[in-house]
């Protein structure tokens, strides 16, 4: 009976575990109206890092960052590009310092960022899988980044 109910907590625990994994993945949206279903990792490591200005459909790109202090940030770009933030900002001080580009627009909250990308199409942002799921449908993910 002992080890039946430990084989259950066990089971259990792992379920937990692993869900929360599941809802740790961001992904990267835009909305239908954009035109797109899909971008590589490649096309979003250029269009966030300023050197890509246009969608694959020609479309201006218009890529949306979260407020410095949001963790979302810290692994959105861990993942996209295994830098940190210091290393981000500093990648920017030096674009912007030349005059070359400017960073993406940085909004508050997942809940601006959704607005903005259903209101101007070409704008991508990233957010948690587990917000998406509870989003408009008009949202199309192109890009999932696995933690």
């Amino acid at each position: 009976m002992v080890n039946k109910l430990l084989r259950q907590f066990i089971f259990a625990t792992m379920m937990l575990f692993s869900a929360g994994h599941a809802w740790a993945d961001l992904v990267i949206v835009t909305s239908e109206a954009t035109g797109i279903s899909t971008l590589s990792k490649e096309d979003v490591i250029n269009i966030y890092l300023g050197r890509y200005r246009r969608l694959p459909n020609a479309l201006p790109a218009l890529p949306i960052d979260m407020a410095e202090s949001s963790e979302i940030k810290k692994k959105f770009y861990w993942r996209l590009v295994g830098k940190t933030l210091a290393e981000i900002n500093s990648y920017w001080s030096r674009l912007i310092f030349s005059g070359q580009t400017q960073p993406p627009a940085v909004l508050n909250s997942s809940e601006d960022a959704i607005m903005r990308i259903l209101r101007v199409p070409g704008t991508i942002g990233y957010i948690e899988r587990g917000t998406y799921s509870k989003l408009d449908k008009r949202l199309v993910v192109v890009l999932e980044l696995a933690e």
